[in-house]
């Protein structure tokens, strides 16, 4: 590999360990207590994943420890300790708060690899003030497990979504291949849905064919401590990931990065490309609608067009015509 080579793929990994957020696993504020008071946490977004979700409340699980915390939408933290524990408060808060039971249509929003659902706030906020959705910009720990695990707490999530009509499903790289294992492994045998009130969904970027960077990195060491195995299984793993993946049997589109020529943003990928994953490889088979924009891969949730156009296909089912 000649210089230019290498110092492409080393930004590929100096950007993985940028987007990263190490943090202690088990930070004192977040040791099991019984206390009523709310507590700000210490972060640790990397170890936490939502498990349920209640207008702005969430529980969480620690997925080193396997204990629960109960989180208000300021991150306050309300409950640690066991999920029944966690549950009994925030059921006692809906009461005590008159909280009424949810309704209309959800968004879950799922970030990619490396990254927290801070990465997806505002996207979140678009398709909530501009859509008036309900939105749950999902947290899981996307270099901490497998993209089973992460699937199976997706399905946690959409288990106790009592009263919500609809759910869409927007996702950025990794959480794209997160939704599809859900929609594969939760609906069992056969190209069905596994809730009737999932209706859309749209794909950033999606590595819908693995990921090159992440297979050519297969044997690099500091690559694979900072990605996890979610990292191998997006390149070394692929194939065998790719056979628990459903092409989703809902209505779904892909918006992908690229510069509309034959190089896109780097050069050591072959064809048009976002600089991480190529166009070619957003692409799959079944999707209603596509479309290219010229923005790189890590950012293109925070493009103004992409959140319009994503806003467009949960409404309609199709990408507006100027967007095209």
């Amino acid at each position: 590999m000649n210089h230019h080579g290498r110092t492409t793929w080393l930004f590929a990994l100096a950007l993985g360990l940028a987007c990263a957020q190490p943090a202690a696993a088990y930070p004192a504020e977040d040791r099991p207590t019984d206390g009523p008071v709310p507590m700000p946490t210490l972060g640790g977004k990397q170890f936490w994943a939502d498990v349920l979700f209640f207008h702005q409340w969430r529980i969480q699980r620690n997925v080193l420890t396997g204990h629960h915390r109960l989180l208000d939408g300021r991150n306050l933290r309300y409950r640690s300790g066991t999920y029944e524990s966690c549950r009994e408060q925030l059921d006692r808060i809906r009461r005590e708060e008159h909280l009424p039971p949810m309704r209309g249509t959800m968004v879950l929003v799922l970030h990619g690899l490396f990254r927290s659902h801070s990465s997806m706030d505002p996207l979140c906020d678009y398709l909530g003030k501009q859509g008036g959705y309900t939105v749950c910009n999902v947290e899981y720990p996307s270099t901490r497990a497998d993209v089973a695990e992460h699937a199976r707490t997706l399905a946690s999530i959409v288990e106790h979504l009592d009263g919500i009509e609809e759910i869409h499903f927007v996702g950025h790289s990794l959480g794209n291949i997160v939704v599809r294992h859900y929609l594969a492994t939760a609906a069992g045998e056969g190209p069905r849905l596994p809730d009737p009130r999932i209706r859309r969904f749209v794909m950033l970027a999606p590595p819908n064919h693995g990921s090159e960077i992440a297979a050519a990195l297969a044997d690099n060491e500091l690559f694979a401590a900072v990605a996890g195995k979610p990292g191998r299984q997006l390149g070394a793993e692929w194939p065998w990931l790719e056979m628990k993946l459903a092409a989703p049997p809902c209505q779904f589109a892909i918006i992908a990065g690229g510069l509309g020529n034959e190089t896109g943003f780097n050069p050591r990928l072959v064809g048009d490309d976002d600089g991480t994953i190529t166009v070619a490889g957003t692409r799959l088979d079944g999707a209603r609608d596509f479309l290219l924009v010229p923005v790189l891969h890590s950012v293109i949730m925070f493009d103004r067009r992409v959140q319009e156009q994503t806003l467009q296909f949960l409404r309609n089912g199709r990408f507006s015509t100027d967007g095209q």
